[in-house]
């Protein structure tokens, strides 16, 4: 007799991450343990049989409605306001989309005895002294960060629920169809194309996080059903300049559109760290994670590329 597979549901399903880690549930490994099930604002966006659910996930009962019927046994919640900028403009929205809605997740997962998966974020700490580890203190500089922040907070302080993880990441890029938004890496290589000059900083440091990976992080967390904080991303600290550089030599483009600035030459709304990146020590040990070099991330992405080309 087959052993009764676990149900997991995704928000956020339409996402770029959402994208990945439906796709990565249909790899063998996964597909004979996991039951998946999707939901997301709109139209169901991947071609694929899984069971889907049109939804907001900050109206409260929708949400209770959507978990009541389809019974998962773990959440990977990849949903939330992401745009910084507009997070700094609009601070309630923000906080009603990265905050409440956890803490409606987390009553929900409490009372049904589901696992809960949170994704969570770089921009929780201040960029003093990146890279930085699960152990270190978070200290954000914007709201985006602080909705984040403090949507942890509501997790980490209730000593009575443990069934979740909270996997922090960094600058994730990645190519799945009928994106919604960019990444660095896209960015770079269209504004290139169409012989843009980009104005790219260096005075900030990340760990790029090829978008399969994160996936991947999600789904070994939720085989071993692994508590507590893991951050999830690639091994490499880059600026975003040197990142700039890497597409456009990967891609053959010309490097002489791409001048070399500072942040203080943006007037952004949010401030953003300027120097994270994670310690990953601990995933690549408990969990067995293992994350893409950068360059060979670049050929992931051009590989999905030319896919879509042929598919048009």
């Amino acid at each position: 007799m087959m052993a009764k597979k676990t149900k997991i549901l995704i928000t956020g399903a339409n996402g770029l991450l959402g994208q990945k880690i439906l796709t990565t549930l249909q790899n063998p490994i996964f597909s004979n343990l996991f039951e998946p099930i999707a939901t997301a604002r709109g139209e169901k966006r991947m071609q694929d049989s899984t069971p889907y659910y049109s939804l907001d996930i900050a109206d409260d009962l929708a949400l209770k409605s959507v978990i009541m019927e389809s019974k998962p046994d773990i959440i990977i919640h990849t949903a939330a306001m992401t745009q910084v900028d507009q997070c700094e403009l609009s601070p309630e929205e923000c906080y009603k989309q990265n905050t409440q809605v956890v803490q409606n997740l987390h009553n929900l997962c409490k009372q049904n005895n589901i696992f809960l998966i949170h994704l969570s974020t770089d921009f929780i700490f201040d960029g003093e002294k990146g890279p930085y580890s699960e152990k270190d203190t978070p200290n954000p500089l914007s709201i985006y960060g602080d909705s984040k922040w403090k949507a942890e907070q509501i997790l980490l302080n209730d000593t009575q629920f443990t069934q979740y993880a909270i996997i922090r990441t960094v600058l994730v890029y990645g190519v799945v169809a009928d994106m919604s938004r960019s990444n660095i890496v896209l960015w770079v290589k269209n504004s290139l194309e169409q012989n843009k000059n980009i104005q790219v900083v260096d005075d900030q440091w990340r760990t790029p996080t090829l978008a399969e990976d994160l996936a991947m992080g999600c789904l070994l967390v939720a085989q071993k059903k692994a508590t507590g904080i893991f951050h999830i991303a690639g091994s490499e600290t880059l600026t975003p300049y040197q990142i700039a550089q890497k597409v456009a030599l990967f891609f053959q483009l010309d490097t002489a559109y791409i001048s070399r600035t500072d942040a203080s030459q943006f007037s952004q709304p949010a401030k953003r760290p300027p120097k994270t990146g994670f310690n990953i020590e601990k995933a690549k040990k408990e969990l067995g994670y293992s994350p893409t070099p950068f360059e060979e991330g670049l050929q992931v992405v051009a590989q999905q590329l030319k896919k879509q080309t042929i598919r048009l």
